[in-house]
C-alpha cells in the first residue's frame, strides 16, 4: 500500500464532490489549488471559488496562484512533497506542475475518452445527439487529454435531458470514479490503457457567445439538441424582432415544411410561439428577453405581444 499525499486542483461545483469524497474517506489531502478569487457583482466583492469554500471549511490548505510557472508557487507546491495531484475542472497545467509528483498527476475528464477531448464535452455530446456519454479518468501528458486511460463510467443521455442534468449526474458519477481510482493508486494495482488513435474522433472546443447562435436553417432535431445542449448555461440565442432572446426550452412539433423563410416565427400571442427551422416548426416553450427574467412562454405572451 502507498501513502498517499495528495494535492487537488479545481475550481467550479463540478470538482467538490470528488475533493469531498476523498476528505470523507480520510484519503491525506495535503493542499488544494484553485483560481484567484474575483471580484463580482455589482459591488465588486471578492468571490471564493466553490473548491476553496471546502477546502477552506476542512482546514485544508489552499493556493491560489496567479501563474502557475512562477518560481515561489513551484517552491511552494514541492514544499508539500505530494506523490500523486488529481485535476477536476481546472486548467492546463505546465509540465513543471503535472510531471513533479512520482505517481504522476490524473484528471477526470466529462467524456468517454477519446471522445470529446476539449473544454466542453458535455455540451457538445448533447448537441451532437448522442445518446451516450460518461466520465474518465486518465494521466496527463502534454497534449491536452490524451493520456493513459485508468478506468471509464458511462452515462446515458436521455431525450428529454440538457446540460444541466447531464453534469449533475456526471459530478456525483465523477467523485465516485476519483475514488475508485485513487483507491487503485493505493494498491499500487492499476490499469494504464494507451488511447485508441485509430478511430475518428469528435472535440468538444470552448464554447463562446457566437457558438450559441442558433441556426434556424439546420433541422428541428439539430436545433432541440443545440438548445438542450446549452441549457441553461451559457443558453442558446436568437433575436426575434431585432431583439436578444435566450432560448432555455423547445419542443419538436408535429408540423411539416412550411413556405415561411427559417428563423421567421408565427404565434397566437397567448400559448404557443413556433419559429421556422430547415425542414419544420420548432416551438419555443422557455425563454428570456434582454434584460427580462426567464419564463414558460405562456407568461411571456401574457406580458409581450410580438
Amino acid at each position: 500500500m502507498q501513502d498517499l499525499r495528495i494535492i487537488y486542483m479545481g475550481t467550479p461545483e463540478f470538482a467538490v464532490p470528488s475533493l469531498q469524497i476523498l476528505v470523507e474517506h480520510g484519503f491525506n489531502v495535503v493542499a488544494v489549488i484553485t483560481v484567484p478569487d474575483k471580484p463580482k457583482g455589482r459591488g465588486q466583492k471578492l468571490s471564493t471559488s466553490p473548491v476553496k469554500d471546502y477546502a477552506v471549511a476542512q482546514n485544508i490548505p489552499v493556493l491560489q496562484p496567479t501563474n502557475l510557472k512562477n518560481p515561489e508557487f513551484i517552491e511552494e507546491l514541492r514544499s508539500y512533497k505530494a506523490n500523486l495531484q488529481i485535476v477536476v475542472a481546472f486548467r492546463m497545467l505546465p509540465e513543471v506542475v503535472w510531471d513533479m509528483p512520482e505517481i504522476g498527476t490524473f484528471n477526470l475528464h466529462g467524456s468517454l475518452l477519446p471522445q470529446y477531448r476539449g473544454a466542453a464535452p458535455i455540451n457538445w455530446a448533447i448537441i451532437n445527439g448522442e445518446k451516450e456519454t460518461g466520465v474518465t479518468t486518465f494521466f496527463l501528458k502534454h497534449e491536452i487529454d490524451t493520456g493513459s486511460i485508468i478506468f471509464q463510467e458511462k452515462e446515458s443521455i436521455e431525450e428529454g435531458d440538457n446540460v444541466g442534468t447531464v453534469y449533475g449526474r456526471l459530478m456525483a458519477k465523477g467523485a465516485e470514479l476519483v475514488l475508485k481510482t485513487v483507491k487503485a493508486i493505493e494498491t499500487g494495482n492499476y490499469p494504464q490503457e494507451k488511447q485508441d488513435e485509430s478511430i475518428e474522433i469528435k472535440h468538444a472546443p470552448k464554447i463562446f457567445k457566437a457558438t450559441c447562435e442558433i441556426d434556424w436553417t439546420k433541422s428541428s432535431e439539430e436545433i432541440y439538441n443545440f438548445v438542450r445542449g446549452l441549457s441553461p448555461y451559457p443558453a442558446a440565442w436568437t433575436t426575434i424582432n431585432d431583439k436578444v432572446f435566450k432560448v432555455f426550452g423547445v419542443q419538436k412539433t408535429a408540423h411539416s415544411k412550411t413556405a415561411e423563410a427559417p428563423g421567421s416565427y408565427e404565434t397566437d400571442n397567448k400559448t404557443y410561439l413556433h419559429l421556422v427551422t430547415g425542414n419544420g416548426l420548432i416551438a419555443i416553450k422557455e425563454l428570456q428577453m434582454q434584460g427580462k427574467k426567464r419564463m414558460d412562454i405562456e407568461s411571456f405572451l401574457r406580458g409581450t405581444k410580438l
